[in-house]
């Protein structure tokens, strides 16, 4: 048994990325789900107690600010711990370009598991999907908007927990990452990312392919985009201040590279960000309450 609040929707508006359902759950000792398999994508991340949750022949103990990818068409199973049951929420998505987002990310069928500390900031988008339960478009607007907005935060601080058979080679992985969070403002190559993990280039490209499915300097592309346009969303550094912060020393390059991510200029990027939030306030003017 579980006390939960579910949003279930059946019909979208967008194609690229929409929402398929979302909620939020405090679980009864051992309660499970599946084994299932579901047509979409689904994030869940536990906000209190411990769980455990199977793939295949893999399984992993999860605890509070640790989360878990379930994709589609893909068996699973999960359940809550005996003595300290999890409180978890969860949001289920698919789309033309949901994969790719989860691969911005670092998540896919090789890397399911992640760790946020923005559990609370989560939770709260949760709710008010929660509360937008009507199909108008007013509605399927300010959802599409705040589905965006629970990718962003995880963008923020996502952290990847590699789980590859090879302890060492997660080791490897967990190490270059965390390099790159902590330096991706600096002028730094795939040859730093090696030299600081003390392995080959060419093992590291190896590694990267086969445990993230994506080259060291696409992980390192995709992060430094990314964080770019976080700062365009929500600060007033101009575009090449923005470019320097994100590890590019040269705004045209800079340009030219968030243009093929996201299909618009920075400042383009920055002018519809901004447009979108004043119309997301506008929309959302009542104070939300909490559960």
């Amino acid at each position: 048994m579980e006390d939960a609040y579910v949003l279930q929707l059946s019909s979208h508006k967008f194609r690229d990325l929409y929402l398929c359902f979302c909620g939020y759950a405090k679980c009864e000792p051992l309660h499970g789900f599946g084994p299932a398999v579901r047509p979409n994508y689904l994030l869940h991340l536990v906000l209190e107690g411990r769980g455990r949750y199977y793939v295949g022949d893999r399984q992993y103990e999860l605890q509070a600010g640790q989360g878990f990818l379930i994709e589609p068409q893909v068996q699973t199973f999960y359940q809550a711990d005996q003595e300290e049951p999890w409180t978890y929420l969860w949001i289920g998505f698919a789309g033309e370009n949901a994969g790719e987002y989860l691969k911005d990310l670092g998540l896919n069928s090789q890397q399911l598991i992640f760790q946020c500390r923005y559990g609370a900031e989560l939770k709260q988008i949760i709710i008010e999907m929660l509360q937008s339960n009507t199909s108008s478009s007013t509605h399927q607007f300010r959802l599409q908007g705040l589905l965006y907005s629970f990718f962003s935060i995880l963008a923020r601080d996502i952290h990847i927990m590699p789980s590859s058979d090879s302890e060492g080679d997660n080791i490897y992985i967990h190490r270059a990452v965390e390099f790159i969070h902590n330096n991706y403002s600096n002028n730094i190559r795939v040859t730093d990312i090696a030299c600081y993990v003390c392995i080959d280039r060419s093992y590291l490209y190896t590694l990267f392919r086969r445990i993230l499915n994506q080259s060291p300097q696409d992980y390192l592309t995709n992060y430094r985009l990314t964080r770019a346009a976080e700062l365009l969303s929500v600060s007033d550094l101009p575009v090449g201040g923005v470019a320097l912060s994100c590890g590019y020393q040269d705004p045209l390059v800079f340009g030219k590279a968030f243009k093929a991510k996201k299909g618009l200029t920075p400042s383009q990027y920055r002018k519809k960000n901004r447009q979108d939030a004043r119309e997301h306030l506008e929309r959302n003017k009542e104070k939300l309450g909490e559960l």
